[in-house]
Order: structure tokens, then sequence, then C-alpha cells
């Protein structure tokens, strides 16, 4: 039963991006593959996908539909823009004479007649076509026909070794709607691959691919994301970081502020993800783009990941703290995206942020962390995702930036939507305080691992020049409880930049 007619280890390209990884290579040559899934998940799109790629590599294909018109089929396919010329498409389904009662069986059961047919005009079309790629939708169909477990099992295994000698590679599709769950073809298959839609709270449905099976091969376990866009199903392959694992010499990245490095000891580790925490207004954005916009003017490249802000409010933004971040992206040396929360799916932000590592970036700015965590509120693993992903960056030494909003405005019972500072290698922590009437703003190191840095407390202030570290706050006690005491000369005078 398990004999082949080759022993081929060719994989074949399934012609679905994404897909290939999480398979390690494709689909082995001449063997059977299920894709299972219920209505709507996309299985007709990544059949008719693997299709193209046989007719692109110049391969006989066929499509063998038992529910599914021609007509409908071309709409598919039309809606992707693909052709669907080299497409071979054999219709075995019935025509409306079946409605006809004197067409109707009264001797012998339906099945009996219409199984037999069925199976006859299949082999017919591989016989008439010669196909090296072969799609079945779907075997529901099959299974009402044969109407027992054995009866369907040996039909499979029939099909099986008929498609296999013959050098076929063949997807059979099967869209769970017969009456009972059947677990035959899987235990038959040489791979299985089951297509999820899940409802989510808010927003779009969250869609996933997970390997069941595929025999021989190290595939990449779990649940894969993946979108169905116009072209297809698009594949997110899980995050690994174990796999990306480089070690290179690391250094520091300066600021482009002496004031700051020097706070920082330095400036920021290549390979170190830092948290910029403190709340609303107290300019951690606007210290990101500090550090952004000095990695450009070195001819480096940066990526910004922004979740609240909108892109171009953030450019004007920081135009007018004298950052030209527009100039940079023009000049190829920064890419910022807009994430659309409620689209998003952790698989999807992975790949958009090692894509841009991988043309380059030095600096990725994730902004903010609250907003990363609130866009798929209905993700119980998504810290682990982003531990993964820092993991990921840092490996392949890259400066992360994220940033991390508390609520409230003074006080030390201000509190962060998560707690994340042990993600990060550093913390960098700005706070408001109250001072001879006015508010100000202060900046201090918490943590870091790559260096020492300094323990002060320092002025921290954003005009119209751009950023400004200031002197030591060392006349004042309490500053990270909003309200200080003063213990300076009896004159107060607010400490110059």
């Amino acid at each position: 039963m398990e004999e082949q007619n080759s022993l081929s280890t060719d994989f074949l390209p399934t012609g679905v991006p994404g897909l290939d990884d999480v398979l390690t290579g494709g689909l082995t040559k001449d063997r059977l593959y299920l894709v299972e899934g219920e209505p709507g998940t996309g299985k007709t799109t990544l059949a008719l996908q693997f299709l193209n790629e046989g007719v692109r590599r110049g391969e006989a294909t066929l499509y063998i539909t038992l529910a599914e018109t021609r007509v409908e089929l071309l709409s598919v396919a039309q809606s992707h823009g693909w052709s669907m010329d080299g497409i071979h498409i054999e219709e075995i389904i019935p025509d409306e004479k079946a409605l006809d009662p004197d067409q109707q069986y009264t001797i012998f059961h339906p099945s009996e007649i219409e199984l037999g047919n069925t199976t006859q005009r299949i082999l017919g079309a591989i016989d008439r076509y010669q196909p090296r790629r072969v799609v079945l939708d779907s075997l529901s169909e099959l299974q009402l026909l044969a109407e027992s477990p054995l009866r369907y099992r040996r039909q499979v295994l029939a099909l099986k070794q008929y498609l296999s000698s013959r050098n076929c590679t063949t997807i059979f599709l099967d869209d769970r709607t017969a009456l009972s769950t059947d677990l035959q073809v899987r235990s038959v298959a040489h791979g299985v691959m089951t297509l999820e839609l899940a409802d989510q709270a808010y927003g779009a449905e969250r869609r996933r691919l997970r390997v069941v099976k595929y025999r021989g091969v190290a595939f990449r376990g779990g649940s894969h994301d993946y979108k169905i866009i116009k072209g297809g199903l698009y594949v997110y392959p899980r995050l690994v970081a174990a796999t990306t694992r480089e070690s290179s010499s690391r250094r520091q990245l300066s600021s482009g502020l002496p004031a700051l490095d020097a706070l920082l000891g330095g400036g920021l580790e290549e390979g170190m993800s830092t948290l910029l925490s403190g709340p609303s207004g107290t300019g951690k954005s606007s210290l990101t783009a500090q550090f952004v916009h000095a990695a450009t003017q070195r001819g480096e490249k940066c990526a910004m990941f922004l979740f609240e802000e909108a892109r171009n409010n953030m450019l004007n933004r920081c135009a007018n703290l004298g950052f030209n971040l527009s100039g940079a992206i023009d000049a190829g040396l920064l890419s910022v995206q807009q994430i659309d929360p409620a689209e998003l799916s952790p698989g999807e932000f992975s790949s958009a942020v090692m894509l841009a590592v991988e043309q380059g970036a030095r600096i990725v700015v994730i902004d903010s962390l609250n907003g990363y965590l609130n866009a798929v509120p209905d993700e119980r693993f998504l810290i682990v995702h982003l531990h993964e992903l820092l993991t990921y960056l840092g490996q392949r030494g890259v400066v992360s930036m994220l940033v991390g909003v508390q609520s409230g405005v003074m006080g030390a019972n201000m509190t962060s939507a998560v707690d994340a500072s042990y993600l990060a290698d550093n913390i960098i922590m700005l706070r408001y305080f109250e001072a001879d009437g006015e508010v100000r703003q202060a900046i201090s190191v918490f943590k870091k691992r790559g260096s020492s840095h300094e323990r002060t407390l320092r002025r921290f202030e954003i005009s119209s020049s751009g950023l400004h570290v200031g002197p030591v706050l060392k006349d004042f006690h309490g500053v990270l409880t909003g309200v200080p005491t003063f213990h300076g000369p009896a004159a107060i005078q607010p400490p110059t930049l």
C-alpha cells in the first residue's frame, strides 16, 4: 500500500508564498496530500495556486471538480487575476437530468451506480490529460457516494495507487461537509494540511494553517497565520528565532545627542532591545525619532511601525523638531508602516519586521507596545510572539525600540498595561514633575545590560530646536513621585539647559 512508483525526494513548489518555508521545501513529488478545512478557508484558492505554479513550470495540470462548476472556478481565478490557460477542468457533477423522475433508480441504490460512474470519469480524465499535478475537489462527495467507511477507504486507496503509478502529485480537498467526520484519508495521505478560520471579537477573522502530518519531512510545526488577498493565499510562517542565530561584533549606536549618549554609557548596543516607558506626552516617540534621525544621517537603514499615530502626523511632528525623516524615506533609508490594528495578525507583523531587517534595517521601532498588544486582544500568547520577535532582532544585531505608555500623568501609582520590562535589555524612563509652578520632564536610565550607565535623573526638554538633555536634578528629591521637594538654595532657579 505504501509502495510508490518512485523513491524521488524532489520537492515541488506549491506556488503559495510562505507555504514552502513551512513545508521546508515544498511537496514531495508523486505523493498524495490532503488539504482540509471548512467552506471559506481558501482550499480552492490554494489548489488553483498549486496548479498555476505547475503551468508556469510547463507541467500538465488537471482540476477534477465534483461540486463546483467550471464557471465558478473561472470566476475564482478571475477574482485573483489568474488565467486558467493550461489547467484542464473536468466537471463531474450531476446535471439537471437528475431531477427528472424518469431518471431515478429503482432496482439499484443510486450510490452503487453513481460511485462507479464517478470513478470511471476520474480515471478517464487522468488517462486523457496525463497530468503531473492533480486536484480533486472534494472528498465529501466521494464519502457520501461511498456511504460506508470501508468502501470509502478502499476507494481512496485505489485512487492513491492509480495516481502515484502515473507520477501525479495530487491534492485532495475536504470541506468537512459530509455527514460524519472521517479520518480515513489522513492515514492514507502522505501529508495533511488544515486551514482554520477563527472569528475575532473585533476586526477581521483570523486565518491559520497547520501541517498535521508530512511523512519523512521535518516541517515547521504549529499554527501559521495566512491571509487571502488578491493573488491568492499568503502564508506567514511562525517565527522561530533559534533558526536565525548569527554571531557578530556589536557596536554602540549614537543618538546624536552627546548628553543622552553619556546618560546611556555611550549609546545603544546593537542586538539590544530598549523599552521607553512613561506617560503620554513625555517624549517617548520623539526620543525614538532622535535615534532614527541620527542613524539615517549616518546612512544606516531604519524601520518604524506605528500602531497609534498616523504616519503623516508623525512625519510632520518630527519635521517641527528638525528631523527630516521624509527625506530619509525618499532616500530609501527609512520605512514607516502604519499598522491597522483591526487587520493585524502576529504572523503578518513578524513577517513585515523580518522583511525590513532583511532589507538592511539596523533600528526597528515599535510604537507603541500598548497598540501592539491591543491589536489582537483575543491572542493568548501575544507576549510570547513579541519575545520571539525581539530575540530574532537581537540575534540579527538590530537595535529594537519599544514605546510603552503608562496610565496616569504624575504620581508613584502609574501603571502599564503589561509588564514588559523583562523583555527589554534596556529601560529608559520618562517622567513629569512639578517645580516652581511649571510641569517639567525628567529622563533616567533604569536598566542597561550592554554597558554601564549613569544612575542620575536629568532634565529633559522638547522644543522647536529638537530634544535636550539637561543637568542632573540633584537639588530635587522625589522627582519620580511627580511632586518633588527642593533641597537647593532658598531661591529656586530653574535648571538651565
